[in-house]
This record gives structure tokens, sequence and C-alpha cells, in this order.
């Protein structure tokens, strides 16, 4: 067995928050690993915990309890700062809406997310240009977001998550705004950006006939997560 560890790994993570003079368990107890090359399926009904489970692997919000590993790093024994450059490092987030800047371009897009990294410009430019191509959006790389399609956006959307080569890729219901031909397209894309660039990718979607594209399957419900089964089975 690889003593190379998993990209991501949540262990035995619990989330609670303040509600009135009691909790709400948004997460209770879940443990989840994705490892390299890995496409995992988040499903399950509105308000079990998938966005919750998401932001805890973002590092965007500190659990209760549990542990949230990434890339072999507890992120548990980190100051904000260090968990800052931890995500900015090695986790892509991969929002509903691309939410992207109106005035840039879809190269200038991903260019200044690594100029938040403090990477050379020349370096960014070139990355960028590879990343478009890969998305297939070479020839409108000089568009503005207006100009692009739903679809479109959300590849400038993948491309710009991929910019810091990271370990762990989140990506939170990418298909919620688009047709079910682009849907098909974007979550195809996913599949071969986790596999090119072995990356460890969660997804949660609602779009169920697009899990055989996955590897695996799990189930939220009630803030308790099922065990991953094969997509296939």
């Amino acid at each position: 067995m690889s003593s190379i560890p998993a990209p991501l790994s949540l262990v035995n993570v619990t989330l609670e928050y303040p509600d009135g003079s009691g909790t709400t368990t948004a997460l209770d107890r879940v443990s989840l690993t994705a490892r390299a090359g890995q496409l995992v399926a988040l499903v399950g009904p509105s308000g079990s915990g998938k966005s919750s489970l998401l932001a805890v692997a973002a590092t965007l919000v500190r659990p209760t309890r549990g542990q949230v590993i990434i890339d072999g790093t507890d992120t548990a024994a980190l100051k904000d700062r260090e968990l800052t450059a931890l995500r900015r490092g090695k986790v892509g987030i991969i929002f509903q809406q691309p939410n992207l800047l109106p005035s840039l371009t879809a190269v200038e897009q991903l260019i200044i997310s690594e100029h938040l990294r403090g990477k050379p410009a020349k370096a960014a430019r070139t990355r960028a240009a590879e990343l478009l191509e890969v998305v297939g959006l070479s020839a409108s790389a000089r568009k503005l977001p207006h100009q692009l399609s739903g679809g479109q956006r959300q590849r400038v959307n993948i491309a710009r998550a991929l910019m810091g080569s990271p370990k762990v890729l989140l990506v939170d219901e990418p298909t919620a705004a688009l047709d079910h031909e682009r849907s098909a397209s974007i979550i195809a894309l996913l599949r071969q950006v986790t596999t090119e660039f072995g990356v460890a990718t969660v997804m949660v979607t609602h779009d169920t006939e697009f899990v055989p594209l996955t590897d695996a399957v799990a189930t939220m419900r009630d803030g308790r997560l099922t065990a991953p089964v094969l997509a296939g089975a």
C-alpha cells in the first residue's frame, strides 16, 4: 500500500452551530477520503450538510471536532495566516456561480489569481494560456464574461481553480445553471482534469445521471455521510 498521504482526508468531523439556547449539528462525525486522480460525487437532499462539508474541507470553516488533513497536513494546528496559505497553495474551489470580474477577460481572470499568490506575471500568463487550452477556450481568451456563454464561464471558473496547481478540487453544483448538454460537457471536463492533473476532486451535484462519470458516490443525510461506493456498483 502506498505511503503517500491522500490529498484530502476528513476524520470524524463534527460541525455545530449555536442555535438559540442550544446547537445545530451540520456535520455529524463525517469521514471522507479522496485520493489523487479520484472524482467523488457527493449527493443528498437540500439541507443535508453537503455545503457544510465542502466549506470545512476547503478550510473556510473550522470544524467543532475532528480532523481535516490536506496533503498530509493536519489543518487544526495551523494559525489563520498559515491556513490561508495552505488553502491558496493546495485547494482549488469551484463555486456554483463563476463570479467572474466583469472588466477582465478570460485570461486575465486566471492571471489575477496567480498575482494574489505572488507568482511572476510571465509564468502566470503561460500557465493561464495552457489551462484555457485544456478547457477548450483558447479562442475566447480575450473575451469578457458577458461575451461568454454560461458553460464557457464555468470553464473559466474551472481553469482558474487549477491555476495554483492544487492537490484538492472542491466543486459545488457546477451544472446548476446549465442546460443538459452543457452540464454533460462540464462534468466530462471535470472528469478529464481530475485524471490529467491528478487532483482529488469532491463534487456536490444534483445531477445523478452523471454519477457514472465519477469514481465513487457518497450520500449525505441529516449531517451524516455514507461511505463512498463505486459509481458503477
